[in-house]
């Protein structure tokens, strides 16, 4: 996967997860999503933070400087994370990328009725970008020479660009590129209270895990997809934002690199810390808890999992610690996202 947009360029592969599974030693997990986005619409509703004044002068995610006469009031939102983090901030853009895509696979967050869509996240329609007149692009990025920065400023418009990924600090970035909307947007204040539930959320989630008394702490979460007639699996390595949710809870990834190196693709890519395997990659992992997105659309990865004897054996599907994901909890996602995932791994571990 390249974009490596691994979250975001198999968006009609990816997974986001489901409710419906019947396979041997496979558990659900009580759907959160909805609910999510009722509170988050609800808080935005009740907000009483206020929005900054006055000029804006940030350094982005890539090392540009970025200098505004005063907050970005109509943004235009081309990657899925940072859609989320407005909505979160309680601002609306006046366009965003992929709408259809977002609604599908994130669930934290809705987009309002009216807001344009401009297409392709690494394409988007210029034309109807600046029709919606932003004062303000948000684009993910990974050095200050990306082209699409470049293209985007020959218009005249601000680009803000937010790192895509960090593997040596996902939660840390997450949370940077929230911040960092939230300065442009003048909304430093509603951010900092969100963090702050975050990490009270975290905290909390913690302690529930603790007191589980789990048989094994050992874990790994993978999405997947079918490519020639085969499921291919993609193990959440060192670096994956998922993987250090659940080290956080207290959880140790049982994808290693030496995992990787045998049964892997030869190292999880270092920005997403995600890697790549087949079915009977699985079997290297022992008996860690399994969690896993499932996508529930026709050809879905997990109706061919299902029938697969070597999943059936897996000792974390024989004795019920196989977990699917709620759908619309996205990968790749802001504060409320990230939540909905704590809340997933702490429903799935408190049922086993």
């Amino acid at each position: 996967m390249t974009r490596l947009r691994p979250l975001a360029a198999a968006a009609s592969m990816l997974v986001a997860a489901a409710l419906t599974l019947s396979a041997c030693g496979t558990t659900d997990v009580e759907e959160p999503a909805n609910a999510a986005t009722a509170a988050s619409s609800e808080a935005c509703a009740a907000d009483t933070t206020t929005t900054a004044a006055g000029p804006v002068s940030l350094t982005d995610g890539v090392g540009r400087t970025v200098e505004l006469e005063k907050p970005a009031e109509r943004i235009a939102v081309l990657e899925w994370q940072q859609i989320e983090d407005a909505l979160t901030l309680c601002v609306t853009p006046v366009a965003v990328s992929d709408a259809e895509g977002y609604g599908t696979y994130v669930s934290a967050e809705t987009i309002p009725e009216g807001v344009a869509d401009v297409g392709t996240r690494g394409e988007p329609d210029l034309d109807t970008l600046y029709a919606a007149d932003p004062d303000l692009i948000i684009v993910e990025a990974f050095s200050a020479d990306d082209e699409l920065i470049a293209q985007l400023e020959e218009r005249g418009v601000p680009v803000l660009a937010t790192l895509g990924a960090d593997g040596a600090d996902p939660i840390g970035n997450m949370k940077n590129v929230f911040s960092m909307i939230a300065e442009a947007t003048g909304r430093t204040d509603r951010a900092e209270q969100v963090l702050t539930d975050f990490d009270n959320h975290l905290a909390e989630a913690k302690e529930k895990v603790k007191s589980a008394g789990l048989a094994t702490t050992d874990f790994l979460f993978f999405d997947g997809w079918i490519e020639g007639g085969n499921v291919t699996i993609r193990p959440y390595g060192q670096g994956a934002l998922f993987t250090a949710l659940g080290e956080e809870l207290g959880l140790t990834s049982a994808w290693t690199d030496e995992i990787d190196a045998r049964y892997g693709s030869g190292g999880v890519d270092p920005a997403y810390g995600l890697g790549q395997t087949d079915i009977e990659g699985l079997t290297a992992v022992g008996d860690a808890n399994l969690f896993y997105a499932n996508d529930e659309e026709a050809g879905s990865y997990v109706s061919e999992l299902e029938k697969n004897p070597i999943w059936a054996a897996l000792p974390a599907v024989k004795e019920g610690r196989a977990f699917a994901f709620p759908a619309g909890v996205w990968g790749a996602g802001g504060p409320l996202s990230n939540q909905q995932a704590i809340d997933a791994y702490v429903d799935a571990m408190l049922t086993e």
